[in-house]
């Protein structure tokens, strides 16, 4: 069978369809994919791409087709409309002319919901069906998280939203939270399937490094790993941070991984809360690099703003967190906060409320080392109960067999 997925990411950016695309080419199908130039979360090209291209290449068998668009630049609102807009043009002229052959068409869609648009096109053409993962709510996102308060805007992005659903022959939900919501919108039960987000297995390694251990402040360490953005609610970690090092807990050390439009502003208030010697901003490093960073820290810490959409959403890195088998410290509601609980892998505050994390983080330092390691042990089990690979990839093919 031959695949092609529809998204405007994929590698060298790294998001999870790169794996799920080379599990299904290990299982035997072909895949192709039908992509933008990587520029994604800096607001550049990728070393070695550039408008000139490359717009066609094999990444492990797997044939990608690549499309000429604005990158994000800043990050900015107006560079991220920019982005958008010219990548779903240009996706919408390559639908018109595409000549690929294939027998499904799998939409990975995190934020904008317009990469439906050319997978219209593509079904209208070949009579082939759509599968649409989706990683973001639209129009909530905008709303929620976009800053968009306009309502006539977010009329058009919902009616356009509803449009491209009703043109899917199912639509996968990251999480059950989706599930429900998106049956709200009105589109039929039946379509909606529950396929989470995993963790590729084979980076769960917990081997020590002397190279990155070398790095590392020394202390107790809290790790976050992911994009520093709006949505991750970095005002109330800092500001947590800054309430444990005035309590005197000067031996807390917060190891920030990752890249984001909010880098700069983060840095920013390190220096003014003149929390500089707890507060480490890392930079980035290859997700294979991840699980050496877990192997030295003491908790694993997961935030997102508060708002109606994320207590709906399974954050992404969150997964990753409890295939690590380290506590997790969660700053955030609804699911992702259930989730924690209900594995018993770590402790929780609520979201924006950084005094409350502040406490949470230092009942958490004085358990004791048995408490810590069976949270993390509790972690572990709950991943492989419902987050493997093998498992979302199985109930993946068996959706695909009962649809065509």
């Amino acid at each position: 069978m031959k695949i092609l997925i529809v998204t405007q990411y994929f590698y060298p950016e790294q998001f999870i369809i790169n794996d799920f695309a080379l599990s299904l080419k290990n299982k035997g199908f072909e895949v192709s994919v039908l992509t933008g130039l990587p520029n994604y979360p800096t607001g550049k090209f990728t070393k070695g791409y550039s408008y000139k291209g490359p717009f066609t290449e094999i990444w492990k068998g797997i044939l990608i087709n690549r499309l000429i668009h604005f990158p994000r630049f800043n990050s900015s609102s107006i560079g991220l409309i920019i982005n958008y807009v010219s990548f779903t043009i240009a996706s919408i002229i390559r639908a018109l002319f595409y000549r690929g052959k294939f027998d499904l068409i799998l939409v990975f869609e995190p934020s904008p919901i317009f990469i439906g648009l050319p997978a219209i096109i593509l079904k209208k053409k070949t009579r082939k069906k759509i599968f649409f993962w989706v990683q973001d709510l639209w129009p909530d996102t905008l709303k929620y998280a976009g800053g968009i308060s306009n309502q006539k805007i977010l009329n058009i992005i919902g009616s356009l939203t509803k449009y491209i659903y009703s043109y899917c022959d199912i639509i996968l939900c990251q999480s059950m939270g989706f599930v429900r919501h998106i049956e709200l919108q009105g589109v039929e039960k039946q379509k909606l399937k529950y396929l989470p987000n995993f963790i590729e297995n084979n980076l769960l390694g917990t081997e020590p490094d002397k190279d990155i251990e070398n790095i590392l402040p020394k202390g107790f360490r809290i790790t976050f790993a992911g994009n520093i953005g709006e949505s991750q609610d970095f005002d109330t970690l800092l500001n947590a941070c800054k309430i444990i090092k005035e309590k005197g807990y000067d031996d807390i050390k917060w190891l920030i991984l990752g890249d984001g439009r909010k880098k700069d502003y983060v840095a920013k208030k390190v220096l003014e809360y003149k929390i500089k010697d707890s507060f480490h901003l890392m930079g980035r490093f290859p997700k294979e690099k991840m699980p050496y960073f877990f192997h030295y820290s003491d908790a694993l810490i997961v935030s997102l703003k508060k708002n109606p959409i994320f207590e709906l959403t399974i954050p992404s890195k969150l997964q990753g967190y409890l295939a690590a088998g380290k506590p997790i410290i969660g700053s955030l509601d609804g699911v992702g906060q259930n989730i924690i609980n209900e594995a018993r892998c770590g402790i929780c505050a609520d979201a924006e409320k950084p005094e409350e994390l502040a406490e949470s983080i230092l009942n958490f330092y004085n358990l004791s080392e048995e408490r810590k390691i069976e949270m993390g042990v509790n972690g572990f089990n709950y991943f492989n109960k419902n987050f493997t690979k093998e498992q979302v990839l199985k109930k993946f093919l068996k959706i695909v067999e009962h649809t065509l």
